[in-house]
């Protein structure tokens, strides 16, 4: 069953450009898994430094090993100076969905 992550971050003023290098590193490195249907990045043009993570995976056990990749890791110990609050993080699963 494939499984959505949608996520949103937001860039502490001054920090957006970091912000949206780690991201893009993390875009890359995320789209070589073999689990990973789909990584993509989206910036709010309403909010100044937001991000949209967008994440398609195959099945819970990708999600798992994504979360173990060292550049997952990297993100995730990089970003707690770059964001302003937490990362808001929405799993789906999949209903109807085309592949």
């Amino acid at each position: 069953m494939s499984v959505k992550i949608v996520a949103f971050v937001t860039a502490k003023p001054g920090q957006e450009a970091a912000l949206e290098a780690a991201v893009r590193k993390v875009v890359a490195g995320s789209r070589t898994e073999p689990g990973n249907l789909r990584y993509d990045a989206w910036r709010d043009p309403a909010t100044e430094g937001r991000i949209m993570i967008d994440e398609l995976y195959a099945d819970h056990a990708a999600i798992e090993a994504h979360r173990a990749a060292p550049h997952y890791l990297e993100f995730r110990a990089t970003i707690g100076d770059l964001v302003d609050g937490a990362p808001q993080v929405t799993v789906a699963e999949a209903i109807d969905v085309i592949a």
